[in-house]
């Protein structure tokens, strides 16, 4: 139905990297989201009303607490695509991350009350009649919930929207949730088990499980994560698909929402080149950036000497440097000769998880440099990466 909609409302709705489509993916998601939620959440308190469950009547609730939550990331996705102001230079990308963790929130406040409901029913347990017609709509409501998942998550992943994820996450959710309430009004049938509040408690876990999954999600990539191996290969590989930049590294990505991303790195490049040459080089890349994967990049371009001297201490300080951890590396590598020492200047890349501190390696990468055949001296600059 998505696809559907999409190829009758949405101009060039296959262009997915285009912010205006990518907006409107995420509204028209919105829209049925709420539609079908409040379709779901009206059956369910029919069906409640009828048997008395106070499983289906709290399920009926969740699904009025999801119609909610399409509104908010309706409402996150058309306010993210404003366009920059002298506020907010960046755009304002990121209200599509906070949409996503209000909808966690909403969906672990529900979870709340759901619990404590669950629990009063367990201390005070009702009758709950059996009604073919009340089943049917749960059957129903497990299909549509399943289907809003797949929309969700397939779409989520096309327009790589964490809030759509989070909704994904949350369909999940509700099929399993039903899905118990489903069964606790067969068993309730059937047998004399009173199990309707221990359900409603286990849909309130559920649901719970559901806010924290999602809250992660969007949380992430406001507190600043990393980005994606793949996003990080296809730079890497655009850049150095050039012959004249012959390394990269100190690449870093900042996000401020998607299809909102700003890049550094430094390019390594001849020291003997044509440097009005290696500028348009450099120019052409942050170009091809912005065009092909739609991120403004500046690039910082680093000399560096080829001739065999150079090449030849670069290896042995590379193979030094790995005995400290085999994971460190090193870039930036130059060699300044003086009349009495040579020092090597460069800089050394650790790993977040190294046990060793900062200066430690420092020193330590500096006692081996000190331990080579002739008079060297390491100038080390110690960093961690942002991949």
């Amino acid at each position: 139905m998505i696809t559907f909609l999409a190829k009758r409302l949405i101009p060039d709705w296959e262009q997915v990297t285009k912010p205006a489509v990518r907006q409107a993916y995420g509204m028209l998601c919105g829209i049925v989201g709420v539609v079908l939620n409040i379709l779901l959440c009206g059956g369910k308190l029919l069906a409640g009303a009828i048997t008395g469950s106070i499983a289906i009547t709290a399920d009926a609730l969740n699904n009025l607490s999801d119609a909610g939550s399409s509104v908010v990331s309706l409402l996150g996705f058309r306010l993210a695509g404003q366009k920059p102001d002298s506020d907010h230079p960046f755009g304002h990308g990121r209200i599509e991350y906070i949409s996503g963790l209000v909808v966690s929130m909403l969906i672990l406040l529900m979870g709340a009350e759901l619990l404590k409901s669950s629990v009063e029913e367990i201390l005070s347990p009702g009758e709950v009649v059996f009604s073919p017609l009340s089943l049917g709509i749960l059957a129903v409501s497990i299909c549509v919930k399943l289907y809003m998942s797949f929309y969700n998550r397939s779409v989520g992943k096309k327009i790589s929207s964490a809030s759509m994820a989070a909704t994904a996450t949350d369909s999940i959710s509700d099929v399993c949730a039903t899905t118990a309430v489903l069964l606790s009004t067969l068993v309730g049938h059937f047998t004399s088990l009173q199990i309707d509040g221990w359900c409603g408690l286990l849909v309130a876990l559920f649901i719970l499980y559901a806010g924290f999954r999602s809250a992660a999600d969007t949380i992430n990539p406001l507190l600043g994560q990393p980005p994606s191996p793949e996003f990080v290969k296809e730079v890497e590989d655009r850049v150095l698909s050039h012959p004249e930049i012959v390394g990269v590294h100190d690449l870093i990505v900042h996000d401020y929402g998607p299809g909102r991303l700003m890049i550094t790195l430094h390019a390594e490049v001849p020291a003997d080149g044509d440097i009005l040459a290696l500028h348009d080089v450099v120019d052409t890349v942050e170009n091809e950036l912005a065009d092909d994967l739609h991120c403004l990049a500046t690039i910082h371009m680093d000399p560096i000497a080829n001739d065999e001297a150079t090449v030849a201490l670069r290896r042995e300080v590379e193979a030094l440097v790995r005995q400290v951890d085999a994971r460190i590396t090193i870039h930036d590598f130059r060699m300044v000769q003086g009349p009495t020492h040579t020092n090597l200047i460069f800089d050394a890349l650790i790993p977040f998880d190294l046990p060793l501190g900062d200066k430690e390696v420092g020193r330590r990468i500096k006692e081996l440099v000190r331990g080579m055949e002739g008079n060297y001296f390491a100038v080390v600059r110690v960093e961690k990466g942002f991949l």
